[in-house]
């Protein structure tokens, strides 16, 4: 087996003393650095190089950091008032999931890359640790390689917006297939604009 099988299975058996202990350390020094970092090299080489890094010019990794927990309702002394359907202020959940909006967050601040992936890398009681993989779409090194000039065109540009990335794929509910996604494909909107709407011939 090369290097990378045996940094997966490393990363395969997180409960081990090794890993723990790594891990441990990893966040403690994650925790004193800022919200978003560039690193030099992904910290799984493994990971990254099966979601499309590669070591050359054009290729940018950044770590961010994501709040866990859901997501409070920001209302004056804790009081919803209205309906008692829309009173809740604890329990409400996001509609994505946490990778596909530290995606987001990196997105929105490098404005002129083009997110790839994205994979996680710690978490601890506070927070998780996503490490995204970004493009130069107008470095010359990536617009001639052929196995990743596709992300240069227009039609990539925020991808991670539009939930087209494999983190936002999984939010959209697109991970299943045949007759128990129906409902989810070709989107949840369009689905229900069909359903929701009257078409009628014009000669009937």
């Amino acid at each position: 087996m090369g290097t990378s099988a045996y940094i997966r299975e490393l990363w395969c058996k997180k409960q081990s003393d090794a890993m723990r202990y790594i891990l441990r350390l990893r966040c403690w020094e994650y925790r004193q650095n800022h919200r978003m970092v560039k690193l030099a090299r992904p910290s799984r080489p493994d990971k990254a190089r099966r979601y499309g890094w590669m070591n050359k010019p054009g290729f940018v990794v950044y770590r961010i950091r994501i709040r866990r927990g859901g997501r409070k309702r920001n209302v004056r002394k804790g009081v919803c008032y209205g309906k008692p359907k829309s009173a809740g202020v604890n329990g409400l959940k996001c509609k994505r999931n946490d990778q596909a909006i530290a995606e987001a967050r990196c997105g929105r601040a490098l404005r002129s890359l083009r997110v790839l992936q994205s994979y996680w890398v710690a978490k601890d009681a506070m927070h998780k640790y996503f490490e995204v993989i970004l493009v130069d779409p107008f470095c010359n090194a990536i617009r001639r390689c052929p196995r990743i000039n596709w992300i240069c065109k227009s039609v990539h540009k925020h991808r991670e917006m539009r939930g087209l990335t494999s983190a936002g794929r999984k939010h959209r509910g697109l991970r299943r297939k045949g007759h128990l996604a129906t409902k989810a494909r070709p989107s949840r909107r369009a689905v229900w604009k069909k359903h929701n709407s009257v078409k009628l011939w014009r000669y009937r």
